[in-house]
């Protein structure tokens, strides 16, 4: 096909509900470590990475030969069956999570597609264990497309039809841009963690089975709470009977720089993780981790037929033995602290840009119209988005607004390539400024 018969069939023939980033879908054909290729052959730096999933560059030829060789002797049979790169990439999962062992036991896997899947899993667990269910989950959050995920979902453009479930509240994220009480941190006490208590006293019954929040909220906007919200809001929880279930679908495997899992920037130990996409570099994955006593709380019969497939495992234990290799965890913090100071070097530039935040490779850059009012500025935002294109570099949106632009690329990129990135990113502001 065409590259105008491509977008014909994609419109005819695909749900309407599939997002675009622009009105006229971008035909990519082919890529390869930090760059992407259109079907007319034109080059782009990739700095989105696939939706935080391209983790160790398209192509990367140790992912693809562990693929490959895979392959070549098995590709699936269910998880009824034991498999080597299942269980290996259990016992990693295990080696380097944070979640406590429990009774001598270590942290056990439940291999699921998606990370849509692996809340699910997560929830269901939670309540098992503890047999309350009511959910905290957070403003701004998002968890999946299903229907429990939609549910948990503090963001109206991604709650599509009727998504309420019973026994799911909504506590305040720690947006300290948007302070929901107007306050400062950290004059404010941190008003929005404390918040929490008083969630659970008047919404729920008293007992709840968990609080399920993203450590930085991806299509929140990478929204990044301060230093003591987590820790506060986990000791509350607990109180209160629940467990904390930390949601690392796009924070996971060392996007925020330095340790393994975004939580661990916040100094909490979490009874379950969830995480998916960037794992197996592109391969469809999701993994629930859960404390022993927790996951054997899952009692019964269940089975995901193609969760912890022979391919997909093998790829995400090549991805943990690549990022271990070229020590990816310590090139993430120190280039995205490049990467950061060079947009907040923009900002002082720009001045719609009202606030640059995230960790490691995991960015934000939130639009305004003006500093003072802090107006977002959506319109402007999907102009940038073009002007992007135009420069031949992808990023992503976010935002409650849809103000915020997202910034993932693979984490083996260079201070080089964050250099063109930043070039090319000034031209695109500039072109909508002017």
């Amino acid at each position: 096909m065409t590259k105008d018969e491509l977008i014909l069939a994609h419109k005819t023939y695909l749900f309407p509900a599939i997002f675009h980033y622009f009105e006229q879908p971008l035909v990519l054909d082919h890529a390869q470590d930090q760059f992407v290729y259109d079907a007319d052959g034109q080059q782009y730096l990739d700095f989105f990475g696939g939706i935080v999933t391209v983790s160790v560059g398209h192509g990367n030829p140790n992912v693809q030969q562990a693929v490959q060789t895979q392959m070549e002797k098995l590709v699936h049979v269910s998880s009824c069956f034991a498999t080597e790169p299942m269980v290996a990439l259990a016992q990693k999962l295990a080696q380097i999570s944070p979640i406590p062992a429990a009774g001598g036991k270590p942290a056990k896997t439940y291999f699921t597609n998606s990370g849509t899947e692996a809340d699910e899993t997560a929830v269901l667990a939670a309540r098992l264990y503890t047999g309350s269910t009511e959910i905290i989950a957070l403003r701004h959050g998002y968890h999946g497309r299903s229907a429990l995920a939609m549910g948990l979902t503090g963001h109206a453009a991604w709650r599509l039809g009727p998504p309420t479930q019973p026994g799911i509240v909504h506590a305040h994220n720690a947006y300290c841009y948007r302070c929901p009480f107007g306050l400062s941190y950290p004059e404010c006490g941190v008003r929005c963690a404390t918040d929490v208590e008083e969630l659970i006293k008047t919404s729920t019954s008293g007992k709840v089975a968990a609080v399920l929040a993203e450590p930085i909220q991806g299509v929140g906007g990478f929204i990044t709470p301060p230093p003591e919200y987590f820790k506060i809001v986990a000791e509350i929880v607990r109180r209160h009977g629940g467990l904390f279930i930390s949601d690392e679908v796009q924070t996971a495997w060392g996007r925020t720089g330095g340790k393994w899992f975004g939580i661990e920037q916040w100094g909490v130990a979490p009874d379950l993780i969830t995480s998916a996409k960037g794992l197996a570099n592109g391969f469809p994955i999701g993994v629930t981790i859960a404390r022993a006593d927790v996951a054997d709380a899952l009692k019964g019969l269940t089975i995901s037929t193609f969760g912890g497939g022979p391919v997909a495992t093998a790829a995400g234990n090549a991805v943990l033995e690549f990022i271990e290799e070229k020590n990816l965890r310590a090139n993430t913090e120190s280039v995205g602290a490049y990467l950061k100071a060079g947009l907040e070097g923009l900002q002082a530039k720009h001045n719609w840009i009202g606030e640059v935040r995230g960790m490691g490779l995991l960015l934000g850059v939130e639009l305004v119209r003006d500093r003072k009012t802090k107006e977002p500025a959506p319109k402007e935002t999907n102009a940038l988005l073009a002007r992007c294109r135009d420069q031949r570099i992808l990023v992503g949106k976010g935002g409650l607004y849809g103000n915020v632009i997202r910034i993932s690329p693979p984490m083996n990129i260079s201070r080089d390539d964050v250099d063109e990135f930043l070039r090319r990113f000034d031209r695109a502001l500039a072109a909508v400024s002017s």
